[in-house]
């Protein structure tokens, strides 16, 4: 499956080849693979254009998912790994020295051949084996990448609001999130650390998935104009009353949901069109924390208004290698991981139907995935 856009500006299935085997990779086919917004961003070629970047066209795509080892080119101990494993693939391209990510295995990292393949070869180091007699399904698995994310960005912008109020009970003040798989993640943990959370969706089939995990849903269809306007509604008057109404009305949401003090971590992986909002809502020493740009990647604030009511701006981006085994043991120990529920899985050959129906966001379900091989 080729990554880079056609001019007719589609997917493509194509075969393409790759070399031998080098010391430390491993030959693997994918199971499960999990769409992530990287992938739509890709297409997009927006906010880059990965094949540019990377000196390659096309690519092959999709760097989260649930692989079977079929072959291991490593000294012996080197790498534990054996044919037949079940793993998670992390997707590291280029470590800085602390361990994350500067560039991303099949997005910006050349060379690198994704999951949205028959086959493909990958870093051992990078796989990570599916606990033996997981309690959980491939498929509850698969969705790792949303929580390994939720994970490192929670505890960066939980640690720093402690900074600034170390002693108040967490019961006492609001978290927040704008719709998406990591902040349903990142809010299941701001619940087991004891705040109220709350979050917004724009369905029937999310609203009763949050209110099966105690978080307080926000139906956005009651706010339909809160986001800014696109260029061609920009000289609309009308639409920017609409958007004053509507944004009127979701502060004095949040105004009782945080008894009158507003958010105190606000999970914002938008971006652009939301985020005065997202600044509005945010209570004194409150932190906006992100890991994402799903919908746009420059933001403008006031400076001084940001130092004035102590707003910690937090941005983290993937996780730190080393760290995956504890994230992985502790969703297994703690069922901190997917809930169960109606797959929504496409198969290999509806692969761009799925790349339509996300990026017009016509799937219900946080954790979209493909299919590439039976198990």
């Amino acid at each position: 499956m080729a990554g880079a856009r056609d001019r007719g500006g589609v997917l493509r299935r194509d075969r393409f080849t790759f070399g031998a085997l080098a010391e430390g990779e491993a030959l693997v086919e994918p199971i499960l693979g999990s769409w992530e917004a990287n992938i739509g961003h890709a297409l997009a070629r927006s906010p880059i254009d990965v094949c540019t970047s990377r000196g390659e066209d096309p690519v092959v795509l999709g760097n989260m998912g649930v692989v079977r080892v079929l072959e291991v080119h490593a000294d012996s101990g080197a790498v534990q790994l054996r044919e037949g494993d079940l793993c998670l693939v992390m997707p590291f391209g280029r470590l800085d020295r602390f361990g994350y990510a500067e560039l991303v295995y099949a997005y910006d990292c050349p060379g690198t051949v994704g999951l949205l393949a028959k086959r493909t070869k990958v870093d051992a180091r990078l796989l990570l084996p599916v606990p033996d007699g997981t309690a959980y399904s491939l498929s509850q698995w698969a969705a790792y990448g949303r929580y390994f994310t939720a994970w490192d960005n929670w505890r960066k912008a939980f640690g720093c609001w402690r900074t600034q109020v170390a002693d108040d009970d967490p019961a006492n003040h609001l978290v927040f999130g704008w719709g998406g798989g990591v902040s349903f993640a990142e809010l299941t943990l701001a619940k087991r650390a004891g705040f109220r959370v709350a979050m917004t969706a724009g369905s029937d089939e999310r609203v009763a998935l949050l209110r099966e995990h105690d978080i307080t849903p926000v139906d956005r269809r009651e706010f339909p104009d809160l986001a800014l306007p696109g260029r061609r509604e920009r000289a609309g008057r009308d639409r920017h009353e609409r958007r004053r109404t509507s944004v009127e009305n979701f502060l004095e949401v949040i105004g009782k949901l945080g008894d009158g003090n507003g958010v105190a971590i606000f999970v914002d992986n938008i971006g652009e069109p939301l985020y005065d909002v997202t600044l509005k809502t945010l209570g004194r020493e409150g932190v906006v924390t992100t890991c994402g740009w799903k919908a746009g990647m420059r933001l403008s604030h006031l400076r001084g208004a940001e130092s004035i009511a102590r707003h910690i701006h937090v941005h983290t981006h993937v996780w730190r290698l080393p760290d995956s085994p504890g994230i992985r043991d502790f969703q297994e120990a703690e069922g901190w991981i997917a809930p169960k529920g109606p797959d929504v899985v496409y198969d290999f050959d509806r692969v761009p139907e799925l790349a339509d129906d996300y990026a017009n966001d016509r799937i219900g379900s946080y954790f979209p995935m493909y299919r590439v091989n039976p198990l």
